[in-house]
C-alpha cells in the first residue's frame, strides 16, 4: 500500500497518522463502530483501511466489502439519472415543475396554520426544475422539525422508508404549502426524492429500475440498491445513534434491518445501501467528466454544468439557507445541481480547492472529489446524526496534509484501479 500511496503523491507516514487519529478519537472513545477511508488519485487506490467494527454487538470487524446505508449520498446518482434525461431532450432546466406534475399548479407558500388550517398565499414565482436540483424549492424534510410546514410532512410520513409509495408522495405534497417562494432560499428536503419520481414519469420506466439499467448495471456497482442483494445479508453494517454523553446505541439491527427487504418507497433522496468500492466507480466516472470504462452516462459539458455554484446571485449556503440540518453549512460553499461546492477554501477555514465538489448521507458517510488534484476521498461509518461529531472536517484536514506530490498528472486518467 505504501508504494502505491506514494505514487499517488501521498505521504505514508502522514496517511498512518490519519488511521491513528481515527482510532484514538473515535474508535477507542467509543465514539463511532468503525471507519473506512478510501483514497484515489492519479489512477491509483491510494489507500484502503477499515478499521474497528461492522456490528459492535457481535464483534464483526469492518471489511473493505462491508455494506453501508449511504442515505443522502444517493441524492448525487439520482440527479444524474434525471440529468440523462435533460441530455436526451426530455426536459430542460427551466420547465415550470407544474408541466410535469399538473397536480402542483396551485401550490401556495405558508402563511399560518397547521395541516387542517394551512393559510397560503401565491408564489412570486413557479417552482422550476433547478429549484429541484439545488434544493430552492421551497419543499422540506419532516426532520427539520422546526415550522408547522414540516410538521405535517411527519403526519403524512412524507419521505419516510414504508411511507407513501413515489405516486402518493407527490398527491400528499399538492395538499401541502411550500415553505418560501421557490428559488429565494435553500432548504434540505425531498427535491431530490421528487426527482427520482420525475425519472419514472418521464423515462416510463420505474425509477428503482432506471438507476439499476442505467447507472448501476452499466457502472458495475453490484452491490448498491434500495435493499441489500440477496446472499449479501451478512455484509450489512449495524448502524447506530449517538448518545447525549457521546456514545453510541445501537440504531438498525444488520439481522433485522427494514433494507434486507424491498422498500415501498425508492428513495432518490436517501434509500440506497452500498459499498465504498461501488461508490468509487461512481465518482470516478464523475471525475472523468460523465465516462468509465468506455461507458458514458453524461457528456463532459453536462458535468462542467452540475459542478457549477447554481444558487441565486452567486451566493453560498449560509447566505440563502433555511435548514437546521443539511450535509453542508460552511461559509465559502455553494450548490450545483445534486452537490455541494466549494467556492472559497479560504472562507471554510479548510484545505482544498475551488470546484471540489462533495456530499454526505445521515449516517456520517461522506465522499469529495477535487478535480484540480484529480483525488477522489470516500469515508464510510454508520452513526446517527452526521453532525455529532466534526469528522468530515478532520478528514480534510489529515487527508490533504498527507497530499506532498504537486507534479503533473493526466487528468482524466482511465485506470480501473
Amino acid at each position: 500500500m505504501s508504494a502505491r500511496a506514494e505514487a499517488a503523491g501521498f505521504s505514508t507516514a502522514r496517511l498512518e497518522v490519519l488511521d491513528a487519529f481515527l482510532k484514538t478519537r473515535y474508535l477507542d472513545t467509543g465514539r463511532i463502530p468503525g471507519a473506512l477511508t478510501l483514497i484515489w488519485r492519479r489512477g491509483e487506490i491510494a489507500h484502503f483501511r477499515a478499521l474497528g467494527h461492522a456490528d459492535v454487538e457481535r464483534g464483526t470487524p469492518l471489511r473493505e466489502d462491508t455494506v453501508f446505508r449511504i442515505y443522502s449520498m444517493t441524492k448525487p446518482l439520482t440527479t444524474v439519472a434525471f440529468m440523462m434525461l435533460v441530455e436526451q431532450g426530455m426536459v430542460a432546466l427551466d420547465t415550470p415543475v407544474h408541466d410535469l406534475i399538473p397536480e402542483w399548479k396551485d401550490l401556495g407558500v405558508y402563511q399560518g396554520g397547521t395541516l387542517e388550517t394551512f393559510r397560503v398565499k401565491r408564489p412570486e414565482k413557479p417552482m422550476l426544475v433547478v429549484d429541484l436540483l439545488r434544493h430552492t424549492s421551497g419543499l422540506t424534510y419532516g426532520f427539520q422539525e422546526s415550522t408547522n410546514v414540516d410538521s405535517a410532512y411527519r403526519r403524512l410520513k412524507i419521505g419516510e422508508w414504508h411511507g407513501p409509495t413515489l405516486e402518493e408522495m407527490i398527491q400528499k405534497l399538492a395538499g401541502l404549502p411550500l415553505e418560501f417562494t421557490p428559488g429565494t432560499a435553500w432548504n434540505y428536503s425531498v427535491s431530490t426524492d421528487v426527482l427520482g419520481y420525475l425519472v419514472g414519469r418521464l423515462s416510463g420506466v420505474p425509477f428503482g429500475e432506471f438507476l439499476r439499467s442505467r447507472i448501476l448495471d452499466p457502472l458495475g456497482m453490484k452491490d448498491t440498491g434500495f435493499h441489500v442483494r440477496r446472499g449479501n445479508e451478512n455484509r450489512l453494517a449495524a448502524c447506530y445513534a449517538a448518545t447525549p454523553k457521546g456514545g453510541m446505541k445501537l440504531q438498525d439491527d444488520p439481522v433485522k434491518s427494514p433494507y434486507l427487504e424491498p422498500p415501498t418507497l425508492c428513495s432518490g433522496g436517501g434509500g440506497l445501501v452500498g459499498t465504498a468500492a461501488d461508490y468509487l466507480r461512481f465518482c470516478r466516472m464523475l471525475l472523468n467528466g460523465g465516462e468509465l470504462d468506455g461507458v458514458r452516462l453524461l457528456g463532459r459539458k453536462t458535468i462542467e454544468l452540475m459542478t457549477k455554484n447554481h444558487l441565486p446571485d452567486g451566493k453560498d449556503l449560509p447566505a440563502l439557507s433555511r435548514s437546521l440540518f443539511s450535509e453542508a453549512i460552511y461559509n465559502g460553499v455553494g450548490f450545483g445541481l445534486g452537490f455541494a461546492i466549494t467556492l472559497d477554501p479560504a472562507r471554510t477555514m479548510l484545505p482544498g480547492s475551488p470546484g471540489e465538489f462533495f456530499w454526505g448521507g445521515l449516517a456520517s458517510t461522506t465522499f469529495f472529489i477535487d478535480p484540480a488534484e484529480d483525488l477522489i476521498v470516500i469515508f464510510m461509518t454508520q452513526l446517527i446524526p452526521s453532525n455529532t461529531w466534526p469528522i468530515r472536517r478532520e478528514l480534510r484536514t489529515l487527508i490533504y496534509s498527507a497530499l506532498v506530490d504537486d507534479r503533473p498528472w493526466r487528468k482524466n486518467a482511465r485506470s480501473s484501479a
